[in-house]
């Protein structure tokens, strides 16, 4: 095939690499401001497609996720929140979306307003086993036949032509999350947002005049990123991945289960093995003052250091592409990562209720650090910013005990994920060689 670019447009930058087809050699990188509207997105990408081009020739084949324009926006209508639902928002945060909204239970009129409100670009239905109570989801689909958003139909299966029926338009039918309890199938769903993503949420965003962006977009760049961590995990084991953005942080894992979890079912929604969970308020830009409040409830930032970095926050949030000028705003950059990576894999690893056990983390053998205070930063600082993924053994969370960190310098593992389905050996040949060992 040649050279494959692949292109990502993120919310800030639109990045790019130019990877060899065959063995999946790194060719060229390069980065450009994401032009959004009133500008054009495909104005970037020309940039970044033309930079990369310069260095590796013309590219076979061009392939690009996106979360420009806000990502992709997910609403979780389930049964109940302690079960459908709740298996609903976890099978949306692994198929890259932002969850905005999970109700629980028959929508009345005051919940399809808040569901409006919540501006979402799909809404995932979701509610009963297979065979079980069906009358919630048909509720519930009669009344989001009133919303206009497309909707991802992954209920009880029995109930499934009623359903469809009621909703009328723009429904996309997929097996069911839950079939029975303890089992979360979530690879059908993640599949049908996928494709709405595609067809009906890329375009609705305005990002581009032409069709030309819509062609190039094969997911949702969190989509695409965890099946970059999934190509890594076959090839290394036990993953763990945490990714400081402008907007949120994300932390990616997959894990082996092993001894009774590899074939007990001991909770009502199973643990996804492998996982992603967003933190909406941990983003380096957008929502640098989340950082601040999130590191003061998790009692990593003391009294004397609040002011200063909470101005600090408050000016990156009004200046969102900016990027650090000089040593003080460096530090600041790396405190607030060092604070974001802390909380983020805090929340990931530790149980998701009460009844729960933490997601077991100690046997992961690689963890990744991503993000631009990373690939931009020296060894000392990646050290700093990662070194809670490790030794923070105070987070209430299994902290993996014999792991190698790496950092995604290059930013290669969105490319890993582009790349699986059209040259395989490609991807897996640039997530081995192509991270960096601290």
């Amino acid at each position: 095939m040649g050279v494959v670019h692949c292109v990502d447009v993120g919310s800030t930058f639109t990045k790019g690499v130019a990877v060899d087809s065959d063995d999946g050699g790194l060719v060229a990188t390069a980065s450009h401001v994401t032009t959004l509207p009133p500008g054009d997105v495909m104005d970037g990408v020309r940039a970044v497609t033309g930079e990369l081009a310069a260095v590796s020739g013309p590219a076979a084949e061009t392939l690009a996720c996106s979360s420009a324009g806000g990502g992709l926006r997910l609403a979780v209508v389930g049964y109940e929140r302690a079960v459908t639902a709740e298996a609903g928002h976890r099978v949306g945060l692994s198929a890259g979306a932002r969850v905005v909204h999970v109700a629980a239970g028959p929508l009345d009129g005051d919940g399809v307003t808040a569901l409006r409100a919540s501006r979402p670009d799909v809404v995932l239905l979701v509610g009963g086993t297979d065979g079980g109570n069906a009358d919630v989801l048909l509720r519930n689909a009669k009344r989001l036949a009133r919303v206009a958003v497309p909707v991802v139909l992954a209920g009880n299966s029995e109930a499934r032509a009623e359903a469809i029926e009621l909703l009328g338009r723009r429904v996309v039918m997929c097996d069911n999350v839950l079939p029975r309890i303890g089992v979360l199938e979530p690879a059908p769903a993640r599949a049908a947002i996928r494709d709405v993503f595609l067809r009906h949420v890329i375009g609705g965003k305005h990002l581009s005049r032409g069709r030309g962006f819509a062609g190039l977009v094969r997911g949702a760049t969190p989509d695409v990123v965890l099946t970059g961590v999934e190509v890594l995990a076959d090839e290394v084991g036990d993953v763990l991945v945490v990714d400081v953005g402008g907007a949120t942080t994300d932390v990616y894992s997959a894990i082996t289960p092993e001894g009774e979890d590899a074939t007990l079912r001991k909770e009502v929604v199973a643990t996804l093995w492998r996982a992603r969970t967003v933190e909406g308020d941990l983003g380096m830009r957008w929502n640098a003052s989340g950082i601040v409040a999130a590191g003061v409830a998790e009692r990593l930032v003391g009294d004397t250091e609040v002011p200063a970095l909470e101005a600090a926050a408050a000016r990156l949030a009004a200046a969102p592409g900016s990027v650090p000028d000089g040593d003080a705003a460096r530090v600041v950059d790396e405190r607030l990562a060092t604070i974001a990576v802390t909380v983020a894999l805090r929340r990931h690893g530790r149980p998701a209720g009460p009844s729960s056990a933490p997601r077991d983390l100690r046997r992961v053998t690689t963890v990744v650090g991503s993000g631009g205070v990373l690939r931009h930063g020296s060894d000392d600082v990646r050290r700093g910013v990662l070194d809670s993924a490790t030794h923070d053994h105070g987070g209430g969370w299994r902290v993996p005990t014999a792991a190698g960190t790496f950092v995604d310098a290059d930013y290669v593992l969105f490319a890993a994920g582009l790349l699986r389905e059209v040259a395989p050996t490609a991807a897996a040949g640039l997530v081995t060689r192509g991270l960096r060992s601290l």
